[in-house]
């Protein structure tokens, strides 16, 4: 799966903001890189104070993208090319502009009232103390109707009443209008979000200060994971399998200290709720082999046998890897690569890590993101992750023609997919390979997975599926290793070559490998 910032991409008229037709002049790219799906942050109409996550309209496209005429080109060129398109869907809250909360806001017994969370106060003051998480109270006060209304994050982004089966069934149908056209699926945001507290407790707070913002202060109880969830999850899962083979991923995030894994994994239920689940440990990770292998154990362990995980370095709400994990070292990134694409489950790619794109350096004058704008300088935005996609050395990165709406990165002189299209010992090149291989070996896409003991700074496992044996070697160290692997094989893929035709090892005959500095390897056991 590949994770596109469609504002980000590719801009085809030059309006400085990527669109569809600037996906769908780079598909033959995403084809040859050897990408199976797509998943579009939104895309939908907004008045983008989120970007996008502050939905005015789910069955439209927003015209700064383009048309549904645009949309229903990238399903069918897409699939020519065997590549699902993933829609990203926010069922926790629209924008304030949205026709239902306009309504909502008209008066205190309009239909639609009961669509969004709405609250008298008490004694004059917010309902309770539940914060946002872009700044300041969940509770904005309405004049007109003299009543509280709930937002997790801006207060224009006012929650959905998912209590109301009125929302659910105008919700399941927006889902519905875009499987009917084509859609394979979708990533929810903030899925653990959508039910509240039935009686609107307050939060009780941490002993301890941590980041500024108070949001990140209390333990949220009450205004996340609530048990009604997994039964919205079931009708969900069941619409979605009614239109075949479909996939939905879930973003969850837990409380500072809880078990990420088991919560993340709840969401798939017993394999009748999310197909897939994000456990964001690998994206707080540190650059350790120990740290890694105890991240994945704990990941499969809450998996279990019956579900399937998923695993991801990068998105638009985080840092880049190669930035946050890999301090910008090319070398470090390509074994970040091959652990990734590795694993067992399906990995995310956001776009841009395959050509190791760094974090951006964006100026507070150019701040877009409001959780940027709101917390400067304790949290300078999420900008950085989301800078334009670099695709050669002309102006812009070849990204438009146009003014970008944020700064290109300052390296896509010599980090662009161009130049490493014609480097053959490129991080593109690498993720090429590296995907190759994955599809021609049944043990990385389908096979099981075991740990095994290394050298500190080693991680060491095998992909087994049937009579097929890979062993995945990862050197975390600036030193070189000596690793006893007790097998003879053929080195598949090496990251300081790629392939196995520009290894230094090409076989393994005596049963130890010695890893080069950050060396990842993919062995075939004989």
């Amino acid at each position: 799966m590949y994770q596109i910032y469609p504002r980000s991409f590719k801009d085809s008229n030059d309006d400085g903001i990527g669109d569809l037709e600037g996906i769908i002049q780079s598909l033959d790219y995403l084809q040859d890189v050897g990408i199976d799906g797509i998943w579009l942050s939104p895309i939908y109409c907004s008045p983008m104070y989120d970007f996008g996550y502050d939905v005015s309209d789910y069955c439209s496209i927003d015209p700064v993208y383009g048309t549904i005429a645009n949309f229903k080109k990238l399903l069918k060129e897409a699939e020519k090319r065997n590549i699902a398109i993933i829609m990203d869907m926010v069922l926790n809250h629209t924008s304030h502009l949205h026709p239902w909360f306009v309504e909502s806001r008209s008066s205190v017994d309009n239909p639609k009232r009961d669509w969004y969370i709405w609250h008298p106060g008490k004694n004059g003051k917010a309902p309770n103390n539940w914060m946002a998480a872009f700044g300041g109270r969940a509770w904005t006060w309405d004049e007109l109707t003299r009543h509280y209304y709930l937002h997790l994050f801006t207060e224009q982004q006012p929650d959905l009443n998912w209590r109301n089966h009125e929302v659910k069934k105008a919700m399941f149908d927006a889902l519905r209008y875009w499987l009917d056209m084509g859609v394979k699926g979708f990533r929810f945001d903030v899925i653990n979000y959508i039910v509240k507290d039935i009686n609107l407790r307050s939060n009780p707070y941490r002993l301890r200060l941590t980041y500024p913002r108070r949001h990140d202060l209390q333990v949220h109880i009450y205004d996340r994971n609530q048990p009604e969830i997994h039964d919205i999850l079931k009708e969900l899962r069941q619409l979605l399998d009614s239109y075949g083979d479909t996939m939905s991923v879930g973003e969850t995030y837990p409380n500072e200290g809880e078990k990420e894994p088991a919560m993340a994994a709840s969401y798939q239920g017993n394999n009748d709720e999310l197909h897939l689940s994000f456990d964001f440990s690998t994206i707080y990770a540190r650059f350790n082999a120990r740290e890694f292998e105890c991240i994945l154990k704990n990941w499969y362990h809450a998996i279990g046998d019956s579900g399937w995980p998923c695993h991801v370095l990068s998105n638009h709400d985080q840092s880049r890897a190669i930035t946050r994990l890999a301090n910008n070292d090319v070398r470090k990134a390509k074994l970040l690569a091959v652990m990734l694409l590795t694993q067992k489950g399906t990995p995310f790619i956001y776009y841009g890590e395959e050509i190791g794109m760094v974090d951006g350096k964006i100026k507070r004058s150019q701040i877009q993101d409001p959780l940027g704008k709101k917390y400067w300088p304790f949290h300078k935005g999420r900008d950085k992750a989301r800078t334009p996609m670099q695709w050669d050395v002309t102006p812009n990165a070849g990204f438009s023609n146009g003014k970008p709406w944020l700064p290109v990165n300052s390296d896509y002189v010599t980090t662009n997919v161009l130049q490493q299209q014609r480097n053959k010992q490129s991080i593109l090149h690498l993720y090429k390979d590296c995907i190759a291989i994955r599809r021609l070996h049944p043990a990385l896409y389908a096979g099981d997975i075991e740990f095994v003991s290394a050298p500190d700074d080693v991680l060491l496992y095998k992909r087994v599926f049937k009579n097929e044996h890979l062993m995945i070697a990862l050197n975390f160290s600036k030193a070189k290793k000596d690793v006893t692997i007790g097998v003879k094989g053929e080195v598949l893929l090496s990251s300081c070559g790629n392939s196995s035709m520009h290894s230094s090892h090409s076989s393994i005959h005596g049963g130890t490998l010695t890893l080069d500095a950050y060396e990842a390897v993919i062995i075939k056991v004989q």
